[in-house]
């Protein structure tokens, strides 16, 4: 009788545990759900002015000024005929070599000069490391216009005004102290033994760099030199200021197509998006090199 008594509250709280676990897995299920469509929901907006802004290229200029848009408006590629010059004569490829040529090389030697400073910095730490931290960090406290003008005199004192070299060590000087914090924080993640273990191999430093170090965080490398890159692609102060014919790059023939008379929204978009393209590429190239190393170090 004890027994079969004892029974039924054994099986009333398997029951409810089972009922419990029910409601959790439920509620767990309604917030991924939630979760999901708050990030389709955030990724649409973000992705939303691209969408107009390619859309709007491929409309007339009559059918991009109306107000309200017409999203149904003939689709046509006059805007990308005018971007490589059919009226105009004026060809984007010069611009588009030279930004490549500034933002590839410049990028280059920032990765080059980033991983021994990084080094030196995380693994073999100098005195008051701290400070040279911060003074890498200070260096982006002045904005860039207050600097326009040393810059301008230097260039013009030096005669290198338009052209592609000084811009490409002004966007080396540029991206290096951001290029320094990002693989500093990578390489501070990597286990000292390993450091060890090759110096009792006999490898040296340049060694140690190229067959240790490289290989290990080559995600954090690649999502460093992506991000330096776009930042000397998009750069257009300095261009539009230091460069004119000769070393002009594409966000500077970019702002060309805006004029006082006439409408211009449709080349605009059509230049825009053609001028985007080697950055979308490049990222869509590097995505998963660039998602690991975004992520590289986060969780310990």
């Amino acid at each position: 009788m004890t027994t079969a008594l004892a029974a039924n509250p054994s099986k009333t709280a398997a029951t409810r545990r089972a009922s419990n676990a029910r409601a959790r897995h439920l509620g767990s299920r309604r917030a991924n759900v939630a979760l999901g469509l708050l990030a389709w929901v955030i990724g649409i907006i973000f992705v939303f002015p691209v969408v107009w802004m390619v859309l709007t290229s491929l409309h007339s200029e009559i059918d991009a000024a109306t107000n309200p848009p017409s999203f149904f408006a003939p689709l046509t590629l006059d805007g990308y005929r005018e971007f490589f010059g059919a009226s105009s004569g004026a060809s984007p490829w010069p611009p588009l070599i030279n930004s490549a040529t500034a933002s590839i090389v410049s990028t280059i030697v920032v990765i080059l000069l980033a991983i021994p400073a990084a080094y030196a910095l995380s693994v073999k730490p100098v005195q008051k490391w701290t400070d040279v931290m911060f003074f890498f960090l200070s260096t982006k406290f002045l904005p860039a216009v207050a600097g326009l003008l040393p810059l301008y005199l230097i260039a013009r004192t030096l005669g290198v005004l338009d052209n592609i070299n000084f811009m490409v060590i002004l966007y080396a000087a540029m991206n290096l102290p951001i290029a320094v914090w990002m693989l500093r924080s990578f390489l501070a993640d990597i286990p000292v033994e390993l450091f060890e273990a090759a110096a009792l191999d006999g490898a040296g430093l340049i060694r140690t760099l190229r067959s240790v170090i490289v290989p290990i965080i080559s995600p954090g490398i690649a999502a460093t030199a992506l991000i330096c890159f776009i930042f000397s692609w998009n750069e257009l102060l300095l261009a539009n200021t230091l460069t004119s014919i000769v070393a002009q790059t594409a966000p500077v023939f970019l702002t060309s197509f805006v004029t006082s008379q006439g409408l211009f929204l449709a080349k605009v978009c059509a230049a825009a998006t053609a001028v985007s393209l080697p950055v979308l590429i490049a990222g869509f190239a590097a995505q998963d090199k660039l998602v690991q190393g975004l992520s590289l170090g986060a969780v310990k």
